[in-house]
């Protein structure tokens, strides 16, 4: 159960890598989309000038702007959107998962981080998908019944999130920290488990691939949901499959984890969504895609605008950044898989993951220190927390530059194929 659970997951980042892929070259192939992401960037370039040139401006440190606002805090958070579209397009999965582990390792408080992470996703998405091209594979009232569950939970994540940044910021670090250690350890060690099998049943020839299967049976749990009939409306789907129906109460639920987790961690959601349609619910592949893809929008809409920007826990330098560097990365990863094995792809997944889970997982002891709830010295939780920091960026500035160095390699290869 755990695998098939495992492998849907796998299945949506490759979707979701897909979808990511279209929305970059839908901004970078269309001049107006092109000109508005030029006219968004132009306010921080001008501020960039301005700053070191030593002149005083609108919206600098003597006057309006953010306090900690600097130059390299908008190229810095452009190189974490490029690693992170470098992972999502190579990889086809996690990129997400670095980033706001990336922000509060440079010193970004994590509910700002969250915020900014949420945020750019959106800008992203509006600015890049055509959604009538994801609208014929999207049962509106499916989506409806899972968006208002994912509302209610991005409602409760943000507030959550606030209330404890609102007690102590630390307290908030920590949360965030703890929430992204446990997800991130957990799929961090399965995905190396599931590498380290693939790659023994590969050389022993017992596979002939490494692809993965996205449609199960409908499980059992699918089918007893499904024989449900209350509370109704039932809502009905898959009619090419001969129509599914299923009470609009569970839609709504699973939304609400959705939604939740989304809004705590500052990601699309997507990483549990498809698994759930699919396994819990008994939706189609075809309706799960453009559904998933459909909540993304939403959800993150409406976290990053209704729960942080308006609490002011949106940094705007951040989140272009990141939409700037992610828009880069996605195009030279997705290249460069056609020129690396699956199989190291897999492997260099599951030690991205892990480098996320390090990183979170270090700072925890000084977290906990700093609230008086644990009794160490402020030396060895600082030097824990180093480890831990040197050991995530190594690993994805490791990665980085291996991409890089992949595709410069195969670079007349892959221009004779575009």
């Amino acid at each position: 159960m755990l695998r098939k659970f495992y492998e849907l997951m796998m299945f949506s980042y490759a979707y979701h890598a897909r979808w990511e892929k279209e929305v970059s070259d839908n901004i970078f192939q269309s001049r107006r989309r092109l000109l508005l992401l030029i006219a968004l960037l132009i306010p921080i370039l001008v501020v960039g000038y301005l700053e070191a040139s030593g002149k005083d401006f609108l919206g600098g440190k003597q006057a309006y702007g953010p306090v900690y606002y600097t130059s390299l805090i908008f190229w810095g958070s452009s190189a974490v959107g490029f690693i992170a579209g470098l992972i999502t397009g190579c990889i086809g999965a996690g990129g997400g998962f670095v980033i706001a582990p990336a922000l509060m390792s440079m010193g970004v408080k994590g509910i700002m981080a969250v915020g900014t992470d949420q945020f750019h996703i959106f800008a992203k998405a509006i600015m890049g998908t055509v959604i009538h091209k994801k609208l014929g594979n999207v049962n509106i009232a499916l989506a409806i019944a899972f968006l208002i569950g994912s509302v209610g939970g991005a409602t409760v994540g943000g507030y959550i999130n606030r209330t404890l940044y609102n007690i102590d910021p630390i307290l908030s670090d920590l949360f965030i920290s703890l929430v992204y250690a446990l997800i991130l350890g957990i799929l961090g060690f399965y995905a190396l488990y599931d590498f380290i099998v693939t790659r023994r049943k590969a050389k022993a020839g017992a596979i002939a691939s490494t692809s993965i299967k996205a449609q199960v049976g409908l499980t059992q749990v699918a089918i007893k949901l499904q024989s449900i009939k209350f509370p109704p409306p039932l809502i009905r789907f898959d009619e090419d499959f001969g129509g599914r129906q299923i009470s609009w109460l569970f839609l709504a639920m699973g939304g609400f984890v959705v939604g939740l987790l989304a809004a705590i961690m500052g990601v699309g959601g997507g990483f549990i969504t498809f698994p759930m349609f699919i396994f819990v619910f008994g939706v189609s592949t075809a309706t799960t895609v453009g559904t998933d893809i459909f909540q993304i929008i939403f959800t993150a809409g409406y976290a990053s605008i209704t729960q942080y920007a308006i609490y002011g826990f949106v940094f705007y330098t951040l989140a272009m950044g990141l939409l700037l560097g992610s828009l880069i990365g996605i195009q030279i990863g997705a290249l460069t898989t056609k020129v690396v094995p699956g199989i190291v792809i897999r492997g260099f997944y599951a030690l991205t993951i892990l480098a996320g889970f390090v990183n979170r997982a270090t700072v925890l002891p000084d977290k906990l220190r700093s609230l008086n709830m644990l009794d160490w010295s402020r030396e060895t939780c600082y030097i824990i927390a180093q480890v831990g920091n040197v050991l995530f960026w190594g690993i994805i500035g490791a990665f980085g530059f291996w991409v890089l160095f992949e595709f410069f390699r195969h670079l007349k290869e892959l221009r004779e194929e575009v």
